[in-house]
């Protein structure tokens, strides 16, 4: 009889520790490179867990330039109007495959990228990076889109070599991101962004699913296996034009290839007249929530904005709705170029001081579940808890 109660007593002990180990690792969500960083690790893991208090806010290119000013040491047109850095810094690699090229196609000096970078990470913020390259087969910027590109930079294709070169740039400068003490800075990789569009490249008219799965797995294979890439976190971005889950996963390249889903929705109309964007990104985020719990991915908007933001309402009655309580890692705002010469008009996407929306853009960012840096530094998003 005390033998078989011993023995019960054992079972039930280990019963509880297998409970308890696969609650542990149900709750434990790891990159899709399993020699990723520990720093990337713990990033991945922590931006989940901070999903279900908030989203990060992000915006492109803010410590390099802003409305009426470039390369201000400590500038930002976001914290000049609320007190508080973006916590997620979005950059670009466009430039980076041209031979002796030292800045990006919007002028900003990699030398100077990599400063801001390491600046934002320092202070806890994160970054994410994409990538505008040139078309391989035509020596023509990104928006070509000459029929057989895609295919012609495949394993066996005419300009794979010319493919891999890039992305060796691509990874000396990934692999040159460093913090104080030598650490690789985790990335959130967003190569082919808005890959169901008709734009760029390597867009749907030119190469079919299968086309773009292998060179999405080729180019992340080359980066972690060839290049040893491992802080990395790759981002799978499409347009905001997608109808059904099936729609938005139809390019998807694997669970084994992908860390966050995401997608670009950009306001058009004017929202004093048209609730069509705030309903549209809340049904692509029902899409997206659903094809996270599919993939067991994180979630993002990762390009959104309303160009000169002239609603003076827009963050808290627009883009608020338009998320509503949908739980993501971050959203990222476009840039503050100002005054585009080519376009001949003002182009920026957060406001500066003065800006018509300066005091909704306060209320957005008092808002409990909007997280900027101070908040974000807070979450020690590089440690493990």
């Amino acid at each position: 009889m005390k033998l078989t109660r011993s023995y019960s007593i054992v079972v039930t002990a280990i019963m509880a520790m297998l409970l308890h180990t696969a609650k542990a690792q149900q709750n434990t969500l790891l990159p899709c490179d399993k020699d990723a960083t520990t720093q990337t690790k713990a990033l991945y893991q922590n931006l989940r867990t901070l999903a279900t208090k908030g989203y990060l806010f992000g915006h492109q290119d803010d410590l390099a330039y802003g409305v009426n000013w470039r390369y201000e040491k400590d500038r930002s047109d976001v914290k000049e109007v609320c007190g508080d850095y973006p916590a997620v810094y979005g950059w670009d690699l466009g430039g980076l495959e041209r031979d002796g090229n030292d800045k990006n196609i919007d002028g900003v000096p990699f030398k100077k990228m990599k400063e801001f970078i390491k600046e934002g990470y320092q202070r806890g913020g994160v970054i994410t990076l994409s990538w505008h390259f040139d078309n391989p087969l035509t020596g023509k910027g990104a928006w070509d889109t000459a029929h057989g590109t895609v295919a012609s930079i495949l394993p066996g294709g005419a300009n794979h070599a010319l493919f891999k070169t890039w992305l060796d740039k691509a990874a000396n400068f990934i692999l040159s991101l460093k913090g104080d003490n030598k650490e690789l800075i985790p990335v959130l990789f967003r190569p082919f962004h808005e890959l169901t569009g008709t734009w760029f490249w390597w867009g749907t008219n030119n190469c079919v699913a299968d086309q773009f799965k292998v060179l999405w797995r080729f180019t992340v294979y080359y980066l972690k296996e060839v290049k040893k890439c491992h802080n990395l976190l790759y981002v799978y971005n499409t347009g905001g034009d997608f109808k059904t889950k099936e729609e938005f996963l139809e390019r998807y390249p694997g669970d084994d290839m992908v860390d966050i889903i995401s997608f670009d929705s950009y306001q058009w109309g004017d929202p004093s007249k048209d609730d069509g964007f705030p309903q549209n990104v809340n049904n692509l985020l029902n899409i997206l929530d659903s094809a996270a719990v599919e993939t067991n991915k994180l979630t993002a908007i990762a390009e959104t904005g309303f160009e000169a933001i002239p609603y003076a309402a827009w963050w808290t009655a627009v883009l608020q709705k338009a998320i509503g309580k949908h739980n993501l890692s971050y959203i990222l705002l476009w840039r503050n170029h100002g005054y585009n010469e080519w376009m001949k008009k003002m182009h920026y996407y957060v406001p500066y001081k003065g800006q018509v929306s300066e005091k909704d853009f306060v209320k957005f960012y008092n808002d409990d579940r909007t997280l900027f840096e101070k908040e974000a530094a807070k979450e020690n998003l590089y440690q493990q808890h």
